[in-house]
């Protein structure tokens, strides 16, 4: 293959199909994608279709813990699994800039063939755009995915059945995404050995709604944080969410430099973490189960679905004071996915 992409790798003639051959499909193989047309087809399954769609232009491009490609396939896969539903076909589709290495493209997609083997994901659809150099940034990605929901999970994604008292879970600590993308785009001069949260969390939540019927909810903190996440659960409902700072797992190395550089670890992104809101009768042994996971080590009861304070979070502090939880506004943190 050439070393670097060319206008030509994006032309629909001989130099694309070679890109393809020996760069998308020999990676990505699967039945659907080898059959060459113009879609994937693929079987129906009882239940109902989860469809969702992302798009990826984190800088730098490799970082700790991760790259594009992995976050790309763990977001979308997060996004249906989240929603209730069990994860089945992704597509890929890629934005180039001409002289882009080949070399660099070819660490992405084995990075997504990898993350989509590992969650037992298949990659049945793509395509790929080049752009003159100068008119986009290296490389970005957008993928969608589609998942199955039984019946039974369909009120997860709206929050139908979030009621008073039921317990605010996180899978783990938060805000170490941000952090490990930060710290490796800007060069702080801070070694802090901090990797990325980014996997999928396909398996770890099938594994909560195999055991347990009273999951209410659930999200995955991305852009916004845990803070935007929940402020997004309560706007407009008849509840508040309480949440209790000290309870909230935070890594000394993200408290640190979140304090340095005046962050709040609330809003900075997780890719590898779960907001779960369930009934108090099955937190325990939802936190028992996660905790048996190595995707859920660090999970924690972080708070609880309040009577007052309508359609607002409230947070704890560890003074022992209150205050309330806004969604963020602007952009704290720009390009982490």
């Amino acid at each position: 293959m050439d070393e670097l992409i060319m206008m030509a790798h994006g032309s629909g003639g001989k130099k694309m199909h070679e890109l393809i051959r020996n760069l998308f499909v020999k990676y990505f193989r699967n039945p659907f994608l080898e059959s060459g047309g113009d879609a994937a087809v693929v079987p129906p399954e009882p239940g109902h279709i989860a469809f969702t769609t992302d798009s990826y232009v984190v800088d730098p491009l490799f970082f700790p813990g991760g790259d594009i490609g992995k976050l790309a396939v763990s977001g979308t896969i997060n996004d249906l699994a989240v929603s209730g539903a069990a994860p089945r076909y992704i597509s890929a589709g890629f934005i180039i800039e001409e002289g882009f290495p080949v070399k660099d493209l070819e660490s992405v997609v084995r990075s997504m063939a990898g993350t989509a083997k590992q969650a037992g994901v298949q990659i049945v659809a793509g395509d790929t755009k080049v752009v003159n150099k100068g008119k986009c940034d290296r490389l970005f990605v957008n993928t969608s995915g589609v998942g199955i929901i039984s019946e039974k999970h369909t009120h997860i994604a709206t929050a139908d059945h979030v009621k008073a008292g039921d317990q605010v879970i996180i899978s783990g600590y938060v805000g170490d995404h941000g952090m490990a993308v930060l710290s490796q785009r800007e060069g702080f001069p801070v070694k802090t050995g901090l990797k990325s949260d980014c996997t999928p969390l396909n398996d770890l939540i099938g594994k909560v709604l195999e055991r347990f019927d009273h999951v209410h909810f659930m999200r995955d903190p991305t852009r916004g944080g845990v803070a935007t996440a929940l402020c997004e659960l309560a706007e407009g409902r008849q509840f508040g969410v309480l949440i209790k700072e000290p309870a909230i797992p935070v890594r000394e190395e993200v408290m640190g430099l979140s304090e340095m550089f005046g962050f709040d670890p609330l809003y900075v992104p997780c890719e590898g973490r779960v907001l779960i809101v369930a009934d108090q009768s099955v937190s325990q042994g939802i936190l028992h189960t996660l905790h048996g996971h190595p995707d859920g080590e660090n999970a924690a009861v972080i708070g609880e679905i309040t009577t007052g304070n309508w359609g607002k979070v409230v947070l704890e502090t560890i003074a022992g004071g209150r205050r309330i939880i806004h969604m963020l506004t602007g952009e704290q943190l720009p390009r982490i996915c």
